[in-house]
C-alpha cells in the first residue's frame, strides 16, 4: 500500500514553482500548487501559462565542459529537471547556447503539471503570509512578487526587501527584416548543432557614423517615468536597459551587446564598426529577439529609433521592449542552509526571490527546494549537494557565502566553486571543475554516471 502523505504547497507557476512541483510529485507526495495569473495579472506576464518566459527566450551557454551555466543545465538534466526536459523539447537554433520557442516551452510545462495525478492546480492569489495550518509552502513567487504577499515577508523576516529593474528585449518579425543589408552568421561561424551550419543569428552593421548616431538617439530618446517609489531602485547589471549602457560612455555598446568581433559583413568582406544581432525566438523561425535590446524607452520612440538600424528600416516587431520591477530577499541572512526561513522554518523559498539572477538558476533553485520540501515531509534525511556542484555552488551563495549586506543577484559562475586541488593549468581548470561536479552530482543523486555527455 502506498503511503499517503500530506500536500506541500507551492506559490507561483513561475520557472521555479514549476520544477519544485515537478520534482515533489515525482518524489510520491501530493503538491498544490497556487498560481494567481490569470486571476492577477502581473506588468510583464502575458499569459496564464507556466513558466512564461517574460524576457529572453534564451537559457545561455549549453556548454558543459566551458560554462557554468551549461554545466547546470547538465546537473539538471540528470535531476530529471522539468525545465530542462521542455527546453530541450522547445530548442530553436541558437549557436551554442540553448534558446527556445517560448510558447511551445510553456505550453510544455502547463500540459505537464495539470496532467499529473499529485498536482492540484489552483488559479488564486496568495494574499499574505500562507496559513498557519499549511506545514510545508515552498515561496517561488519570483521577481514580480504580489505587493501584499511582499509585505508579508518583509514583516517576518524584518528585513527590507531589494528591488530592481529588468528590462524586456523587442522581438522583431523575421519578414520585415531586409536581407539586403542584414545577413545570417553566429560569431566565428559557431554552430550550435547538426543543421545550423554556424549561421543563427540574423546580423544588422552599422559603421562608425551610423552607430554613434544610434548612441545619440538612445540617449535623447524618451524614456519611461519611474513612480516615485521605484527612483533609486538599482538595475541588475545581467539585464540592463540598452540606453542605461549607453550613459556610461558612448563606446560602451561597440564594447558590449554591439560588439562585431567574429562577424564579417559578405557585402563589404570587412568586419563592421558595430552590429546588432538578433537570435530565433520561436520553433518556426518568423520571430528574432533583439540581443541584449533591453530598454525603458517608449513604445513610439523604440520603434522611430530602432528603425534607423541598417536592416531594421521597416521592422515590424511583435513585442516591444518593457520594464518591471523585481524584488528578493537577503538570503545569506533569513535562509538556513536547505532555503528555509529561519524566522518560520516551514516556508522554504526558491527562484529569483532568493537572489539568484537568471531563468536556469532559478528553476535550479526551484529543483532544491521541492526535492529538500519533498525528503523532509518523507521523513528522510535532506542533504545539500556538494559545493563542488553547481547546484551546491549556488546554493552555498545564497545561504551564506555572500555578504548579506551588500547582497546582489547572482549568476551561476566557475567563480563560486571552491578551488581544484593542485596545480592546474589555466586552460583545463573549467573542464576540469566541469568533471569534478559532474562526478559529485551523480554521487549525490545516487545515479549511475553516464557514458555519454560527461565533460571529462
Amino acid at each position: 500500500m502506498t503511503k499517503s502523505y500530506e500536500p506541500i504547497h507551492v506559490i507561483g507557476g513561475g520557472l521555479a514553482g514549476s520544477e519544485a512541483a515537478w520534482q515533489i510529485a515525482r518524489a510520491g507526495v501530493p503538491v498544490i500548487l497556487h498560481e494567481m495569473r490569470p486571476v492577477r495579472m502581473t506588468d510583464a506576464h502575458q499569459t496564464e501559462g507556466f513558466a512564461e518566459l517574460v524576457c529572453s527566450n534564451s537559457f545561455r551557454s549549453d556548454d558543459a565542459a566551458a560554462n557554468a551555466v551549461g554545466l547546470l543545465h547538465e546537473e539538471m538534466r540528470r535531476a530529471d529537471s522539468l525545465i530542462l526536459k521542455a527546453g530541450d523539447a522547445a530548442r530553436v537554433p541558437a549557436g551554442s547556447a540553448l534558446a527556445v520557442d517560448r510558447e511551445a516551452f510553456s505550453r510544455q510545462v502547463t500540459e505537464t503539471l495539470a496532467n499529473h495525478p499529485l498536482i492540484e492546480i489552483r488559479r488564486e492569489e496568495v494574499a499574505g503570509l500562507p496559513p498557519a495550518d499549511w506545514s510545508s509552502v515552498v515561496i517561488a513567487t519570483g521577481p514580480l512578487t504580489s505587493a501584499a504577499l511582499a509585505e508579508a515577508i518583509k514583516g517576518l523576516t524584518g528585513e527590507d526587501e531589494l528591488a530592481f529593474f529588468d528590462a524586456i528585449a523587442p522581438i522583431v518579425y523575421k519578414d520585415s527584416i531586409n536581407f539586403d543589408i542584414a545577413w545570417f552568421q553566429s560569431r566565428y561561424d559557431k554552430a550550435s548543432g547538426p543543421g545550423s551550419e554556424g549561421k543563427d543569428y540574423i546580423n544588422c552593421p552599422l559603421d562608425k557614423d551610423q552607430y554613434y548616431a544610434f548612441v545619440d538617439a538612445l540617449l535623447a530618446g524618451e524614456k519611461t517615468s519611474f513612480k516615485e517609489w521605484e527612483a533609486n531602485t538599482p538595475y541588475f547589471e545581467g539585464c540592463m536597459p540598452i540606453e542605461v549602457m549607453a550613459e556610461r560612455g558612448r563606446d560602451t555598446l561597440a564594447f558590449g551587446p554591439m560588439k562585431p568581433v567574429g562577424l564579417v559583413d559578405p557585402r563589404t568582406g570587412k568586419r563592421p564598426y558595430a552590429v546588432v544581432q538578433l537570435r530565433q525566438d520561436n520553433a518556426l523561425g518568423t520571430l528574432y529577439n533583439m540581443v541584449g535590446f533591453q530598454t525603458k524607452l517608449k513604445h513610439g520612440e523604440q520603434t522611430r529609433i530602432f528603425r534607423t538600424i541598417p536592416g531594421l528600416e521597416n521592422a515590424q516587431f511583435a513585442r516591444l521592449g518593457g520594464l518591471h520591477r523585481n524584488t528578493f530577499i537577503k538570503s545569506p541572512k533569513v535562509l538556513d542552509g536547505i532555503l528555509r526561513l529561519k524566522a518560520d522554518p516551514r516556508l522554504r523559498f526558491a527562484g529569483q526571490v532568493t537572489g539568484v539572477e537568471g531563468y536556469v538558476e532559478s528553476a535550479a533553485i526551484g529543483l532544491l527546494a521541492g526535492r529538500f520540501a519533498a525528503a523532509e515531509r518523507k521523513g528522510e534525511p535532506v542533504v545539500p549537494p556538494p559545493t563542488t556542484t553547481a547546484f551546491g555552488a549556488l546554493l552555498a551563495h545564497i545561504t551564506g557565502g555572500a555578504d548579506a549586506e551588500s547582497f546582489q543577484p547572482m549568476n551561476v559562475n566557475f567563480g563560486l566553486f571552491p578551488p581544484l586541488e593542485g596545480k592546474v593549468r589555466k586552460n583545463e581548470r573549467k573542464a576540469q571543475l566541469s568533471a569534478r561536479a559532474l562526478r559529485d552530482v551523480d554521487a549525490w543523486l545516487g545515479r549511475t554516471p553516464p557514458e555519454t555527455k560527461a565533460a571529462e
